[in-house]
């Protein structure tokens, strides 16, 4: 039997609950849900009371809860969550950014055999044990800042053997961090350069003898493509995407990034997220905000490549919901700043604090089909970040130089 274990914490100069927000839309700042003076009650992982400090105080106190009190001012937050990195890889591509800045294209570098092929390359030499450590470090690097459930895609091994040693390191890397991966199977990333046969034989391949093993192994339950010109057209992954549909595997799409198509393989196959849309035109933003698909914008790639922002404004102007995640990449988007990133896109495309904070909290745990987490409510996981501030402004404000100082993880201090 478990036993019960009652934290309480407090006085909280501001408690940004993130709840009783519109799902999709645009958002003022005048809906967030602020509790002044506040005081959060944890029953074990999960929040059990959240309200005024001293109407809380004399329960708290009465069924013996651990008095965690706050000195100084503190803005209470949910855990953010980043719904969208490859932070499973081996290696760097310093080389390409240096190539980037100099005037060489990001496709023009894939096509002279750097990009994610090197990656590919890096990732398929390291071990398991190796891309488990690796991964490891960066969340928990991602963690100290804040961000408590970090999505997680293979898709740089391309091969049916290569694709499962990431999962499984994703898997025991997630056995030895505090914060939450997420895995997603990738492997429709680009085509590989050393399979036999064609790009449909080699994703009939992948959805036969790997699609089986991650249901029984619980590596992922996700599967993600990249539709684009470099990489998989619509024609190419119909079947894939039906036959993960049919095994019960939600979908998310690598949408829009150079070309347009991706977001309309989003909406016909149901999508839980359509990522990237930097090169989203009037048609398609039209398209996502008439679908239950969650636009994710990855500003980390716009800034690593120097190409346009995901067009945020309009699509939430459009009746979009938007998630924001910072792609954590060794190429496009090496830097791995969520809440910087954030801030700055806000900046670009006039966001208010409720776009951007919701962005990376609730709106980014419905882009994961999470419903446990991204508000402070009753009942939802104990995942909350503290900024030593008394204003929630002061977080955007300095464009990511403000970090928690305080993270809890399922009601336990990190």
């Amino acid at each position: 039997m478990q036993t019960i274990k009652y934290t309480f914490i407090g006085p909280i100069r501001q408690a940004l609950t993130m709840a009783r927000l519109p799902q999709k839309g645009a958002l003022k700042d005048e809906q967030l849900h602020v509790i002044q003076e506040a005081g959060i009650l944890i029953k074990n992982e999960e929040i059990y009371e959240i309200g005024p400090y001293w109407d809380l105080y004399p329960e708290a106190q009465s069924i013996g809860a651990e008095m965690v009190n706050l000195k100084g001012d503190f803005v209470a937050l949910p855990g953010f969550i980043d719904c969208h990195t490859h932070i499973c890889f081996g290696g760097s591509r310093s080389k390409d950014y240096a190539m980037r800045n100099a005037g060489v294209s990001y496709l023009e570098i894939a096509k002279a055999g750097g990009g994610i092929w090197d990656t590919v390359t890096q990732t398929r030499k390291a071990s398991l044990e190796k891309l488990a450590q690796l991964t490891v470090k960066r969340a928990n690097r991602h963690l100290k800042d804040g961000i408590t459930t970090i999505e997680v895609k293979s898709g740089y091994g391309l091969s049916v053997e290569d694709e499962l040693k990431m999962l499984r390191a994703i898997k025991l890397a997630n056995e030895n961090t505090t914060a939450d991966l997420i895995p997603t199977c990738l492997a429709a990333h680009i085509p590989p350069k050393d399979f036999q046969g064609t790009l449909r034989d080699y994703l009939k391949k992948i959805a036969e003898e790997v699609f089986s093993i991650l249901k029984e192994e619980g590596l992922a339950n996700r599967i993600d493509a990249f539709i684009e010109d470099t990489a998989f057209a619509p024609e190419d992954i119909n079947s894939y995407f039906q036959k993960a549909k049919e095994i019960g595997f939600d979908i998310t799409v690598h949408a829009d990034q150079f070309h347009t198509g991706g977001s309309q393989v989003a909406v016909d196959f149901d999508a839980i997220s359509a990522d990237h849309l930097e090169a989203s035109g009037d048609k398609e933003i039209e398209l996502l905000a008439n679908s239950d698909t969650i636009s994710v914008a990855l500003p980390g790639a716009s800034m690593g490549l120097g190409v346009a922002y995901t067009p945020a404004r309009k699509l939430l102007d459009a009746g979009a919901s938007l998630a924001i995640a910072s792609d954590w990449n060794p190429g496009s988007a090496p830097m791995g700043d969520l809440l910087m990133q954030a801030s700055v896109l806000g900046t670009f495309e006039k966001l208010s604090n409720a776009e951007v904070l919701a962005g990376i909290t609730c709106r980014a745990a419905a882009a994961l089909n999470l419903a446990d987490r991204g508000t402070l409510e009753i009942g939802k996981l104990a995942d909350l970040i503290f900024f030593p501030t008394d204003d929630y402004r002061e977080i955007t404000y300095q464009q990511g130089k403000l970090k928690p100082s305080i993270v809890y993880k399922n009601g336990r201090l990190v």
